[in-house]
Order: C-alpha cells, then structure tokens, then sequence
C-alpha cells in the first residue's frame, strides 16, 4: 500500500475501532492458480488472532494450506473531496480533487478449523457481537435454534484464525491541507452523513 508519512495511522485505538466499525474484510491469498479473493466478516479473537468462517464450498480453504500467508483489508468510510470546499480556494485556486478514506491492512498466517468445537466458538462470537449490536436485548442466540440444525449449519463451513504479523493503517484526511481547509473538509463530510472521518479528523485537527 503506498504510504506517505502524514497517511499512516499509528493510533491503535482508531485501528482496532475501525476493524470493529467495518469488519466486512477482502480476504486476499496467493493460489495456485492466481490470487484469490474472498469478501467475509472477520473480528478479533485477541490483540494477536482474528477470526472468520468460510462456506464448505468455498474454495479458499482448499486453494491454500495452513500458515499461508494472506492480508485481510478493512475499509472505512471514503468520500469525494471538491476543491470547493476549501476556503483558501478562492484566494489562489491551486486545488484538485482528491478522496478521503480509511484503510487497515492486516498481514498474517492463516488457518483453518474443522472440528465442530472450534467451528461453535468462532460463529458464536461472531453471532454474539453482530446480533448484540443490532438487536441487544433481543438479540438472536445459538441456542434458539434446533440443535440438530446447528449441526447440520456448522458441518457445512470451515472456521479460519489469522495469526497477525504486522498492521498496517492509512487515514487519508486531509492532513496535507491548511488546517481552515482541512476543518472545512470535517464539516463539509459531517453534513453529509459521515461519521466516523469526521471524527477522526477532529482528533487530528481539533473542532
């Protein structure tokens, strides 16, 4: 990922907010026959493992072996910057326009998990945080469902921990813009539905 100095996020507080916010992860490995690519929910199981799950019938579990090498990359929010928004603009219109957004890129090993124990503790965590969020207090669980079709669901997918390497975080916000023009960008984003850049680049620039 190309990185500038002023892009790179060191704030592990904003990476690991970021994963949690937007956990729909592009699962990239080298095959056999080429690069794969796979679009699937993934959270951390502690600082150092992330989980997910795949279908039986994907691919990827028998495209790749245990401790391949794979990058996980999270998206934030991204949007379109107009030269007119900012303020310095009229005064010597030496602006283009440019996008915002924020990346997280996990380097790690990957592997997979067969056994049903391993496959239950992996989908009710991610059960737990997903439908806690949406629903709360009537949050679905596991256990409402049959037990045999629990079963029947778990023998058809294929649990995966990443061991993570490294982390590595890009927010594109502005930063190389004066900070009247940078703010203005904040609000002009925060008026537009944004959330989360703007608060970051509140942090960054202040209110």
């Amino acid at each position: 990922m190309y990185l500038p100095d002023q892009f790179k996020e060191c704030d592990v507080a904003t990476i690991r907010e970021l994963v949690d916010d937007f956990p729909l992860a592009v699962l990239v490995a080298q095959g056999g026959d080429g690069l794969i690519a796979n679009h699937i929910p993934v959270i951390f199981e502690s600082d150092s493992t992330v989980i997910g799950h795949v279908a039986g019938g994907n691919d990827l579990h028998r495209a790749i072996v245990d401790s391949a090498e794979v990058i996980l990359i999270f998206k934030g929010e991204d949007a379109y910057i107009s030269p007119n928004w900012y303020p310095s603009k009229p005064r010597h219109h030496r602006h283009v326009p440019t996008w915002n957004y924020q990346i997280v890129h996990i380097h790690g090993r990957i592997s997979f998990h067969h056994d049903e124990r391993r496959k239950r503790a992996i989908v009710g965590r991610l059960t737990k945080l997903f439908e806690d969020r949406t629903n709360g207090q009537e949050a679905w669980r596991m256990a409402d469902a049959p037990g045999d079709y629990m079963t029947e669901q778990l023998a058809n997918i294929v649990g995966f921990s990443v061991e993570i390497d490294r982390i590595v975080g890009k927010s594109k916000l502005s930063q190389n813009r004066d900070i009247e023009d940078a703010q203005n960008v904040c609000e002009e984003l925060d008026l537009r539905g944004h959330k989360a850049m703007p608060r970051r680049m509140k942090d960054i620039f202040g209110d």
